[in-house]
């Protein structure tokens, strides 16, 4: 009977998932659930990791859970209960035994966190965060093995523009085609979008010469910047201004380039460590009383949270994290990856600040308890963390206030979509 209860549950787990998925596909398109679906990923990857290291150092794993609140759906598999809970926030690995002061029973005392050595503790609660650096490794590695990455130094034509009335631009006349890579302009070696920008705004009615490359082989092109100031687009001139801006009509973009199998070890790990170093820095800046200040001062003044230089430099809650990701998926895959390597090593970054109820927090405590028992016999040396509960209640109270702040922002004055 327990068992066809089970299959009922598991079968209105899903058909409600399903539901739930065709709702939010039909409403805001496929890329949110994909989104979602990821960042719960992210979450539950992090709990495997402590999930692992627990059940190989041997301690006693109750519970792993997806989620929190009510229980959805349970299993349970030797001593460890599974399951999904109604509130897709998060999820969470039990062990007993997080503090002296949690009631064990004498039979499973050796296998609780407290009993375990100090490398166990540590490897325990340091596992979440190094495993959202082994998916930013493997998300990185992916992304430069399947997807690419953009090419800087290199220019190709993407499209055109539609000038009214002209049946082709100056860049189509010329017999620049979509795809064409652009090596070099008037001799000069095309080594990004600066020196051909500037190339062709300074030459208007001059002509110039462009060495494409098209199917593996160079082909020369001339062609004639027109005068922007005489162009229409949508009724305006492109361009405005006392002096001529030549221009082709081209969309330029950056060529993406694919790394090979091996040659991407290394660059994932240069990615991912790059984005450790900006993600420590982030991290000090977030917390400033300066970026509070601020953060106050565009909650409170519609102008100031409306202005680009806020809109770019802000910090984001998960929402809008959640956002962005779901505007890169839909326009820029390479920029979604990279998202989704950011918020890895960001949370990862964070969650070991020294601090109660990080997992950072149960290093610190293990650590001071085994510098405080070194050098003494007996009963080993037992933190008071009830001396750090004004310290936790001070750090949870600046969390929730940037979380508020961030949140706020995001729902009241969401970024601008930087993809369109």
């Amino acid at each position: 009977m327990q068992s066809q209860t089970s299959r009922t549950s598991v079968y209105t787990l899903l058909l409600g998932t399903v539901a739930v998925v065709a709702a939010m596909t039909w409403l805001w398109g496929w890329a949110l659930p994909l989104v979602l679906f990821l960042v719960i990923a992210m979450v539950m990857g992090h709990e495997f990791g402590h999930f692992i290291t627990a059940k190989r150092a041997g301690m006693k794993v109750t519970d792993f859970f997806v989620g929190f609140g009510p229980v959805l759906w349970s299993t349970t598999r030797g001593e460890t209960r599974y399951g999904i809970r109604a509130l897709l926030l998060g999820g969470y690995v039990k062990v007993p035994g997080m503090t002296w002061y949690d009631k064990i029973e004498p039979a499973d005392e050796k296998r609780t966190y407290r009993s375990a050595s100090y490398p166990r503790k540590v490897i325990f609660a340091s596992a979440g965060s190094l495993m959202h650096v082994v998916m930013a490794l493997l998300i990185a590695y992916g992304a430069l093995v399947f997807v690419g990455h953009a090419d800087t130094q290199r220019v190709s034509i993407d499209g055109f523009t539609r000038w009214q009335g002209h049946a082709q631009t100056a860049g189509q006349l010329a017999g620049l085609r979509i795809g064409d890579e652009i090596v070099s302009i008037d001799g000069h070696r095309v080594n990004g979008m600066a020196v051909l920008d500037a190339t062709i705004h300074a030459n208007a009615g001059h002509e110039i010469s462009l060495t494409v490359r098209r199917s593996g082989h160079d082909v020369v092109l001339h062609a004639t910047p027109v005068d922007g100031r005489g162009v229409l687009v949508n009724g305006q001139p492109e361009v405005s201004g006392p002096r001529p801006v030549g221009l082709l009509g081209i969309q330029l973009t950056n060529p993406t380039v694919r790394t090979g199998f091996l040659a991407a070890i290394p660059e994932s790990v240069t990615t991912v460590a790059r984005t450790l170093d900006q993600a420590a820095h982030a991290l000090v800046h977030v917390f400033s009383p300066g970026e509070f200040a601020n953060l106050l001062h565009q909650v409170v003044t519609p102008s100031a949270a409306k202005s680009t230089s806020a809109q770019t430099t802000r910090p984001v809650s998960i929402v809008g994290v959640v956002r962005l990701a779901d505007q890169a998926a839909q326009s820029n895959v390479p920029v979604f990856l990279y998202i989704l390597i950011t918020l890895n090593v960001f949370v990862g970054v964070m969650n070991m600040l020294p601090m109660l109820p990080l997992d950072g927090g149960y290093v610190a405590v293990a650590t001071y308890e085994r510098i405080r028992q070194r050098g003494r016999r007996g009963a080993p040396y037992r933190a008071d963390i009830n001396k750090l509960t004004p310290f936790v209640v001070a750090f949870v109270g600046v969390l929730a206030v940037l979380f508020a702040f961030t949140l706020y922002l995001d729902i009241a004055y969401p970024i601008t979509n930087p993809f369109n």
